[in-house]
């Protein structure tokens, strides 16, 4: 059974003592591509890195992340620029949005740069990939501008309920991102995931962070995305092998590696 990994970030230090071993692991669990999303201008070089290293595994998306914007987001959104003409094969914007989680201080500034980067996207022909915390409205506030325009990708690590994931699927190239937080305890996703079509859905980790159950508080990895899979596949009734199947082609579709 093969399945993917749509949003990793193995190039940060939680795996810098044993990311040859994290690699195996996700290999021998079938993970047969992790995809990569930056975070900003101090993470592009580590990215990079880790990517040439996996290259044909990793695969890496530039992108400026939202609660790094602050005062010198201009100089961040330049260097974003700067790599999506660098002619590296980058395979997405990412990862992308509004988190308003902690604060709001950037809020109209993390909305220029969420804007900034879907029209980039664009541009570029590129899909984005969507950080959402606390922001939900503010987010589709900014994207309903693009409602007609050809914009796929990914809404990242999904939390929401039955009306936010209905305004998702209302985007025909938008698919939700599904983690960890769908196998918690006390999570809504189950019942909610049973109303949107597998062919709209993509399995992630968001790794090292939100392992999911049984591996809760442990460091996350890229192989722990198959206990997300087989908890979808019971929501979903479909067998764990359709489900491989199918978000993987859904991933391979929306990052334009669809053979």
């Amino acid at each position: 059974m093969h399945f993917i990994d749509t949003h990793a970030h193995l190039f940060l230090e939680e795996f810098a003592a044993d990311l040859p071993e994290v690699i195996a692991r996700a290999r021998e669990a079938g993970i047969t591509h992790i995809f990569m999303p930056n975070i900003d201008a101090s993470t592009i070089n580590p990215l990079l890195q880790t990517c040439d290293t996996y290259q044909g595994y990793c695969y890496p998306m530039a992108g400026l992340h939202p609660t790094s914007v602050a005062a010198d987001w201009q100089e961040q959104l330049q260097v974003v620029r700067r790599e999506l003409t660098s002619g590296r094969p980058y395979v997405a914007v990412g990862e992308i949005g509004i988190d308003l989680y902690w604060d709001r201080t950037y809020l109209e500034e993390q909305q220029q740069v969420f804007r900034r980067q879907v029209e980039w996207a664009l541009e570029f022909s590129l899909p984005i990939v969507i950080h959402c915390r606390e922001a939900f409205a503010e987010i589709m506030e900014q994207l309903r501008p693009f409602r007609d325009a050809p914009l796929r990708g990914i809404f990242h690590c999904f939390s929401g309920g039955d009306a936010e994931a209905r305004q998702i699927l209302e985007f025909p190239g938008m698919l939700i991102g599904v983690n960890g937080i769908l196998t918690f305890k006390k999570s809504p996703l189950p019942e909610v995931l049973r109303s949107v079509p597998l062919e709209r859905m993509v399995l992630e980790t968001d790794c090292p962070y939100l392992a999911p159950v049984p591996y809760r508080g442990r460091r996350n990895e890229s192989a722990y995305a198959k206990s997300t899979l087989l908890k979808l596949a019971e929501v979903c009734s479909f067998s764990p092998e359709k489900v491989a199947k199918i978000t993987s082609e859904n991933a391979l579709k929306v990052f334009g590696m669809l053979k």
